[in-house]
Formats: C-alpha cells, structure tokens, sequence
C-alpha cells in the first residue's frame, strides 16, 4: 500500500461538493490527482490560528524558509502565493522591461513566458529535447541577441535541462539563468539540488505537486547580490524586511513590488507537508517505479515511449506519462482508459502556436519537437495517496489497450 491519508470533509462541517462543482457526479474512478493530507495539517492549521499571526511571513513561514534552505544547502528562500508570481519577481529583480527578450521553452506552461510578457518583453520560444522534452540546448546559442535579458529552463517532470551547457552559454552571452523549477523539487542533477544553478529559481506548491498547500511557491534567490531587493519587491516595493529586523526605525516605499506574501495558513499547510517529505518522496518513487516495471515491455512493444531519466539526472518522481506514436492513438487510450473509469490527461499546447503566441510572432514548424510531442503526451494518475489497488487497476487498464 502506497497511499497518504485522503484529503476529506471536516468532522464538523460537510459541504454539499456538487455546489462547487456540478459535474462531480460523474467523476471518474482513479482520478488524475488527488490532494492528500500527511496528517499534521490540521494540528499546525489550528497553532498558526492560535498565534494570533496567520497573515504573511509569520512563524510558519521561517519555519519552510529553514526547511527549504537546509534540504536544498541554499542560503535564502521566500515563500511566494505561487510560482507564477515568484516568475514575476525574477523579471522585476532582472529589471526586463519593453523591448528586452527572454529564450523560455514553447513546451511549459503559460506562466514561464507570460511572467515577463506582463513586463513588456518578448518571449523568443526554443524547442525542446526529444528525449527530456526540456529546452534545447543546442539552439540557446542562435536565439540569444543583444536584446536577451535572460534564458529560462524548466526541469520537465523534474528531470534537470543539461545544466553544464546551459550554464556555460548563460555565463558566455552575460545574461541571466532563472530554473523554472515546479515540476524538479528535490530532484538533482549531476548531484546538485534543481533550483541552486540559475541566479533565480522558482518552485511551485500547487495541489498536483509532490508537496503541497493548494496554492503556492517559492522563490530561491542564488545571487546574494539580489537578495536585499527580492525581500523588498515581495513586500509591496517596501523596506519593511529591515524594519521587522531592527535595522531600521520605520520603512518606506523604495522600489517597486507587489504582495507576494502566502499567508501563514498556507505556510502551515505546506510545512506539514514539507517535513514528511521523505515519506512522501518515498511513496511516489514506489509509485513512478512500478509504473514503469509494469508498463516499459508493453510500450516498447507499441511503439510507445516512456521517461527517459539520463543517468546524471535524479527526478523527484512528479509525473509519469506516454508519449503515443501519434494524435490518434493519444486519443483513443484517453477514451480507453475514460472508459474503465481512469482519468489521464494530456499535457502542455505549444506557446509558441497559442493564440498568444502566434500574436508574439509563432508559428507552426518553429519548434517541431514540442509540436509532436503536445499532440502524443498522456499523463497517467500519480499522487500521494494512491493504494496499490488503484494503480493495479491503471495498469491493467493500460495493459489492455492494443
């Protein structure tokens, strides 16, 4: 057995769930993801309610900014309301602005591009590996102009971007490396924690991610030399960071920024979850593993790809899924797996081809990997509180389809 604690009705307070959402009734089965407690929640939820101080960066949140610096070795870490907005802060604090371009994945989701967009630059969209589907190193170097502010890689499914060529052609060009890391906490890279190679990394704590609070993220900011402004622009363009420290005698607006700052609820929820994050790794990586026992003759047989994890690479065991041969056969295992009550879902459009996208200049056959790749990707259920049986069932299932 496999499985976290449900995530369930109160004892005492049960809500009619289809007033949320109507369509429950007909839920699947296995679904794709489903939030799961580590059975602390509660207890921290009611002490942070009982501090007295459940607005932000109160005791909660040092506590996951120490939990999160010393898994990780890394100095300085601020908990955000969700990766997007920690993106957004690394465009503030790399200054990109109206006319300066950004190299990000067309493969990723919305947010990796539309972070600096908000501030008038340009995304300049790479394809991706065939192997990893992370960003392509080799194309860096002919996208990069006298305009590029800064490269962002994701670690898709947690698996690290070939970090070693990336970092040596970020260091070459003078510009900056931000991790798009949501999909890669605690997964590594010749060794090395995801999130400590880039000057700035982002990290997400959203209810599909291993360790959750529903709504989050984190900033993990590499360059000491960007440390002080991070704390201001998280704190509404404010000096309040030094006030709270007793450096200064009042704080004032000084820069520019936005309310970053998860309240202390959230921080709670999440601390819970980050101090049984062995137990939770653990489970998952049972789950990841068993997947591709089960699963790796079939597909080969079908001419169906599963992950491929280099050797120098450790994933955090975030996703499992197949890549289809083609659009066809993705459809039908959807309808297959739907059927017999599974749910699996398919992953990222290309930005590049989006409607956004195609206004920003994309179009179909700049980037022809991820292009293949969004048609014939399917996800399979994976999550925290998944019972052997469930899966037994998702394998099965799979199994049978030819």
């Amino acid at each position: 057995m496999c499985a976290l604690k449900s995530l369930g009705p109160s004892s005492q307070l049960v809500l009619d769930r289809n007033q949320f959402s109507p369509g429950l009734n007909a839920k699947p089965l296995i679904p794709f993801n489903r939030p799961a407690l580590v059975g602390t929640e509660h207890v921290y939820l009611q002490k942070a309610i009982d501090s007295g101080h459940i607005s932000g960066d109160g005791p909660f949140t040092a506590l996951c900014h120490r939990a999160l610096s010393e898994a990780l070795n890394v100095q300085n870490v601020l908990l955000t309301t969700s990766c997007t907005h920690a993106l957004e802060m690394t465009g503030l604090l790399l200054n990109i602005g109206p006319g300066d371009e950004v190299i990000v994945p067309s493969f990723t989701f919305v947010s990796t591009a539309n972070a600096y967009v908000l501030l008038g630059a340009r995304p300049v969209f790479a394809d991706v590996r065939p192997d990893t589907l992370n960003i392509d190193e080799n194309q860096l170097a002919s996208k990069i102009t006298r305009r590029t502010k800064a490269i962002v890689c994701v670690h898709y499914a947690g698996v690290g971007c070939e970090m070693d060529e990336i970092l040596r052609i970020a260091s070459q060009a003078g510009i900056a490396l931000v991790e798009d890391n949501a999909h890669g906490l605690f997964g590594k890279y010749r060794g090395g924690f995801l999130g400590t190679f880039g000057s700035l990394a982002t990290q997400s704590f959203h209810e599909t991610k291993n360790i959750s609070c529903g709504e989050g993220g984190a900033l993990i900011v590499n360059d000491p030399s960007l440390v002080e402004r991070a704390e201001i622009i998280r704190e509404k363009g404010t000096n309040r960071k030094r006030f709270f420290r007793g450096q200064i005698d009042k704080y004032s607006w000084v820069d520019v920024g936005s309310s970053y700052l998860p309240s202390d609820l959230l921080a709670a929820f999440l601390f819970a979850q980050l101090e049984a994050r062995d137990t939770i790794q653990s489970t998952r990586a049972r789950c990841w593993n068993r997947y591709q026992s089960a699963l790796f003759s079939w597909a080969s047989r079908l001419g169906i790809r599963t992950p491929f994890i280099p050797d120098h690479c450790q994933h955090p065991y975030h996703m499992y899924y197949l890549l289809m041969p083609d659009a066809t056969s993705r459809t039908a295992f959807i309808e297959h797996m739907k059927a017999r009550g599974i749910l699996t879902v398919f992953h990222y459009l290309p930005l590049h081809i989006s409607d956004m996208g195609r206004n920003l200049g994309g179009k179909h056959g700049d980037c022809p990997v991820a292009e293949s790749v969004s048609e014939r990707l399917v996800r399979l259920p994976l999550f925290n509180n998944m019972t052997d049986d469930e899966q037994a069932s998702v394998i099965e299932s799979a199994l049978r389809f030819t």
